[in-house]
């Protein structure tokens, strides 16, 4: 809102009724305004109090003029002449002095706006700037926080990894052991084999033996008989042999695709961890490089320093 040229003189009549000098600070900060605005109005204000105060001419004493009659008039009518002519000239010199005076004046008031325009704008520069660091620290302070959930991060999947590689390792172990057991059990299985290879062949022998006997004679029927027991048990013995056989062979089989498929399993899960570990090292070292970028942003004096020493190591 403008100040008017009233609002100016009554602010100066304030401050000269209260023994103050009307300066243009004095009367802006009752005002308002700028200097600009305030300057003409002040300035004719104090042509005003100096016009009012000092008079033009003087009346000669009643004094003078009786004593000095005639001579005394024309006297005094020289003398004001004289002081008009001082006068007018003391006028020239100071509408001079008041027209440089108004001068450097005008130029010191638009000095003074121009830098009550410039200390504005330092003062938003100012908050702008305060803006932003506050900022840049909230952003810092993210970074850091996510740095920590990165490290977090990080050293969680170390421990997953170890624990998926001694995982791994066990499993490897249980492994050379099936590995170990299936060979012991194709090695019991051949000599069960090469058993029942032999009792087979016994077998044929009996059957020969009980042909022979049969072919000799009926008296040796008693013998026959004990033959034929003895081939039922050794083909009984045989066939629980080879049963028996199958069902390790089978249980081998088993334990040897149960390992086989928790080794598998320990590889992918050793594998996606190796995977996760890479990707959070990625993540973390991204966010240190954000946050060392950050912060260089923030203490540009600090990390410029730095730099420069890192340079002159090297």
């Amino acid at each position: 809102m403008a100040v008017s040229k009233e609002q100016i003189w009554a602010a100066a009549d304030q401050l000269a009724a209260e023994g103050q000098r009307p300066t243009l600070e004095a009367v802006r900060q009752i005002t308002g305004g700028s200097f600009t605005t305030i300057s003409p109005a002040l300035n004719e204000w104090k042509a005003k109090q100096a016009s009012a105060s000092t008079p033009l001419r003087e009346a000669a004493p009643q004094a003078v003029t009786d004593r000095l009659a005639e001579v005394g008039t024309e006297i005094w009518a020289v003398a004001l002449e004289l002081a008009n002519a001082r006068l007018a000239t003391e006028r020239e010199a100071l509408e001079k002095a008041r027209t440089e005076l108004e001068a450097d004046r005008a130029e010191a008031t638009e000095l003074a706006d121009r830098l009550a325009d410039e200390v504005e704008g330092l003062k938003a520069r100012l908050v702008a700037v305060e803006e932003a660091e506050s900022a840049a620290r909230s952003d810092a302070e993210e970074l850091r926080d996510q740095l920590a959930a990165a490290q977090e991060q990080a050293h969680t999947a170390d421990a997953r990894t170890q624990e998926i590689e001694r995982r791994a390792a066990e499993l490897r172990t249980e492994l050379d052991r099936a590995h170990q057991d299936a060979d012991q059990a194709r090695q019991t299985l051949a000599e069960q084999q090469q058993a029942a290879r032999a009792t087979a062949d016994q077998l044929d022998q009996v059957r020969a033996q009980l042909a022979k006997a049969e072919a000799r004679s009926e008296s040796t029927e008693a013998q026959a008989a004990e033959l034929r027991i003895r081939l039922a048990d050794q083909e009984q013995a045989a066939q629980e042999q080879r049963k028996e056989a199958a069902a390790e062979a089978h249980r081998m089989a088993e334990r040897m695709t149960a390992a086989q498929a928790e080794r598998d399993q320990a590889r992918q899960e050793a594998g996606k961890a190796r995977e996760e570990a890479a990707r959070l090292a990625g993540q973390l070292q991204a966010h240190q490089e954000q946050a060392a970028a950050l912060l260089a942003r923030i203490n540009p004096a600090e990390s410029k320093p730095a730099s420069t020493r890192k340079k002159g190591g090297e």
